[in-house]
This record gives C-alpha cells, sequence and structure tokens, in this order.
C-alpha cells in the first residue's frame, strides 16, 4: 500500500513515516503544502494523511482541490485543532478522517486501514441500477432510460447514497451524516431542497416516480410504488 503523508513538523513526520514503513507500507513524504499537492495529484496513492496547517497551501485547500477533480483518494486530517468546529470543517472539505494531535500511533495505523478496508468495499462495485436508473460511479454519470442528468456534486453523492440503500428506508439522519458528513439541526430545510432538485431531475416525465418521501419516516427510493 503506497501512502504519502504531507507534513511540515518533521519531528511527526519521521514517527509517521517509521511507524507505517515497519507496518509494511510504502511511504512519500512532502514537507509543505505545494508539494503534496502536485505529488498527489500526478501520483497514485493508497491513502493520504494531510496535515492541516501547511506553508504554502493548508491542508483543507489539498483535499478540496483533489475532490473537485473527482479524486476519491482517502484521506485522513492530522490536526491540533480539535474542536467540533474544525473537525466538521474536515469532514465538509472531503477528509474521510479526522485525527486531532497529539494521538497514539495505533490509533492513526487502526484509521487508515479501516479508510483502507471502506475504499476496498467501495470499489467493488462501478454501476449501479434501480429499475430505469443507472450510475456509472468510474464514468461519474447518470441517466434513466438513456437519458443522461447533470447532476451537482451534492445532487450525485446524494443519488448515490439512495441507490445504495435502494429499497430502504432512508432518514434525514443518515443523509446528513452520510452525504453532508456532518451533525446539525435535523429540522433545517437543506435536505427537502437537495430531494426536491434530484426529484425534478430523475423522476420529471417519467410514468413511474423512484423517489418516494415515506411520511414521518424518511425517502425512499424503489420502483414499487
Amino acid at each position: 500500500m503506497r501512502v504519502l503523508l504531507i507534513e511540515d513538523d518533521a519531528s511527526v513526520a519521521e514517527y509517521i513515516v517509521k511507524g507505517l514503513r515497519e507496518s509494511g507500507y510504502q511511504v512519500e513524504h512532502a514537507a509543505d503544502g505545494k508539494t503534496g499537492l502536485v505529488q498527489a495529484t500526478t501520483e497514485q496513492y493508497d491513502a493520504l494523511i494531510v496535515d492541516r496547517m501547511l506553508p504554502h497551501v493548508d491542508g483543507l485547500t489539498i483535499i478540496q482541490t483533489l475532490r473537485a477533480a473527482n479524486d476519491s483518494t482517502p484521506a485522513l486530517i492530522l490536526s491540533a485543532l480539535g474542536e467540533v468546529d474544525d473537525r466538521v470543517k474536515g469532514l465538509k472539505a472531503g477528509g474521510d478522517d479526522y485525527l486531532v494531535k497529539p494521538f497514539a500511533f495505533a490509533e492513526l495505523l487502526a484509521r487508515i486501514e479501516v479508510m483502507l478496508r471502506r475504499q476496498e468495499a467501495g470499489s467493488a462495485v462501478t454501476r449501479l441500477k434501480v429499475a430505469d436508473l443507472e450510475m456509472d460511479l468510474l464514468a461519474h454519470k447518470v441517466s434513466r432510460s438513456g437519458q443522461p442528468f447533470n447532476l451537482q456534486p451534492r445532487e450525485y453523492k446524494l443519488l448515490e447514497y439512495l441507490m445504495r440503500h435502494a429499497g430502504q428506508v432512508v432518514t434525514r439522519t443518515m443523509l446528513l451524516e452520510n452525504v453532508w458528513d456532518y451533525h446539525f439541526d435535523p429540522q433545517t430545510n437543506v435536505i427537502d431542497v437537495h430531494i426536491s432538485r434530484l426529484r425534478q431531475k430523475i423522476d420529471k416525465g417519467f410514468d413511474k416516480p423512484l423517489l418516494n418521501t415515506v411520511r414521518g419516516a424518511g425517502y425512499m427510493l424503489d420502483d414499487s410504488q
């Protein structure tokens, strides 16, 4: 497994690199954000470990840049900032996990292993299908009955989650935690707005609606209605 560590603290970097190599990982180290971003965008890695506060380009910007380019390489954020708002910002930026300094190496290693397992499980599926609605995870394309749709990034992520849980009731809390990656007031209408927009795109003009509201429970994507 090939890991890129982007960390400007030499002692922390040495500690991580030594531990990961002893654990069987191939590790490359970038000492500043600009160098790290170049390496992350030009080389292939199985996982990234990114310090949040870096010279030249900060860690969150690195991850946001990668996600904007549809790079889904698992990224663990390291930071001395451990408040809830700080972790929320890291996850919203596209981080897969957030570890607060100082940390035990055993925990860092365990979190990396979990990220890699999650990535492997997700990469096993390349196409999702519910009735005549199809999502190509590799090409990042969605169509129904052969008709393509242009989805915004959040709409795509929302639909992917619903398709992965097709036939199941998905609650608002589940969507907040897994599509928006953070917790906030479940009474907010952000979900309703996105569901409405998504429904207009995938159901409008078709005889059978696929995206259904389950009153008092949440939403369900299926073709049984």
